[in-house]
């Protein structure tokens, strides 16, 4: 995809294209955020191969690489169940080469073995929320993780919305570019935005209204259409006047989901049926009802077939689509129909760009084995929506600009 005409800020960012990396050594933000079953396995390694073009670049150039990451949500330090050696082994397998695993973040001990890296070289750090001055974006740890590299890379678009050290602090001690990734899914997610090829429809679900204000404000200035699914449509529904039973329904966001409804007349599109349920669990009692009939006591655990046929009516035709946010409680088998049945109209598709925004979308089409027959799928769930929302995002803003 080429850049966006007009080049805004985002795009204007340098990339490693822009660098001679004969002899350099490449200090390299990746987002290795990859879930591990309890024996420590990689059960989705999606993360991991979407950096792969960025890493085969710089070995090709001449690089040596330094690779950082976190990994979950150690509390207070290192903890065992958060090492990434699995991750730099993955790697290593996916490479077809040594991938170096030193065991720690920083020090001599790094240092010396980044020192003894030769071009094309690389070794992944140890888990950068194991020290507690990550999350703070400590000037001490940016310092000492910038004596890694002659150049930053950031290439973690799943971490961009947030100001750390291995994001933004080492930033302030290096020439700073964007991986290929990175460059990827800014063009893709602010050509959704800036310039988008028509019709354009946006698919928003998930559990809350509350999260996807601003997107879905931002959005209707944008969009053609937004088919709204998932437990934030309880909300809109009960707005909209429907009884909703034990349905999900953030009573606090009533106002402004009827709000959005005024501002949205004729864009936003709501259930016509929905798969109601007698309890949360996954082996639940179930049945398709229409929006009028949910019974009391029962709640809305899925969009219905009669809403895929409608959603799939204002897709046809559409050039441009992105999705954010499961149908209904995709976990659940019986309660992924939905999401599955919207994943596979995409799929169908053949004139359209569909972009998948990351999160649960992405997790979703993956297990649907069609993330191959999307045009993007967004490696930051979180990230994704901020940038979606039009806020800057701390990782790109930290990156330097071209001249000119």
């Amino acid at each position: 995809m080429q850049p966006i005409k007009g080049k805004p800020a985002f795009m204007r960012k340098k990339t490693i294209r822009d660098i001679d990396w004969q002899g350099k050594r490449a200090l390299v933000r990746v987002d290795f955020n990859v879930p591990m079953d309890s024996s420590g396995h990689i059960t989705d390694d999606a993360r991991i191969r979407a950096t792969l073009p960025t890493v085969e670049f710089l070995r090709a150039h001449g690089a040596s690489l330094a690779l950082m990451s976190h990994l979950g949500r150690p509390s207070g330090g290192p903890d065992p169940r958060y090492s990434l050696q699995p991750a730099a082994e993955w790697l290593g397998q996916l490479l077809n080469a040594d991938v170096q695993f030193p065991g720690v973040l920083t020090g001599q001990q790094v240092e010396s073995a980044v020192a003894d890296l030769g071009p094309g070289e690389a070794l992944l750090l140890e888990n950068t929320r194991f020290d507690p001055g990550e999350m703070k974006n400590d000037p001490g740890l940016s310092a000492a993780l910038a004596r890694l590299g002659d150049v930053f890379v950031n290439d973690a678009f799943g971490s961009a919305h947030r100001a750390h050290a291995s994001t933004t602090g080492v930033a302030a001690h290096l020439p700073s570019v964007a991986g290929l990734l990175m460059e990827k899914e800014l063009a893709f997610l602010g050509e959704a935005l800036e310039t988008p090829a028509r019709p354009f429809v946006a698919i928003l679900g998930g559990a809350k209204v509350s999260d996807k204000i601003a997107v879905i404000e931002k959005l209707l200035k944008k969009v053609d259409a937004i088919l709204i699914g998932g437990g934030m449509a309880n909300t809109f529904l009960a707005a909209a006047g429907y009884r909703m039973g034990a349905s999900l329904v953030e009573t606090d966001a009533l106002d402004t989901a009827q709000a959005l409804l005024g501002m949205g007349a004729g864009i936003i599109q709501l259930p016509v049926d929905l798969t109601a349920a007698d309890s949360f669990a996954a082996d639940a009692a179930h049945r398709s009802v229409s929006v009028e009939e949910i019974p009391v006591g029962w709640m809305a655990l899925d969009i219905g077939v009669a809403t895929v046929a409608h959603f799939s009516n204002r897709l046809a035709g559409a050039r441009a689509v992105l999705w954010n946010g499961p149908m209904g409680v995709f976990e659940f088998p019986i309660f992924a129909q939905g999401t599955v049945a919207i994943a596979e109209i995409l799929a169908g598709l053949s004139n359209a760009t569909t972009i998948i925004g990351g999160g649960d979308s992405a997790a979703a089409v993956h297990q649907a084995g069609l993330a191959e027959r999307m045009t993007h799928v967004s490696t930051g769930g979180g990230a994704s929506l901020e940038f979606l929302e039009g806020k800057v995002l701390p990782g790109v803003a930290a990156l330097d600009n071209k001249s000119g």
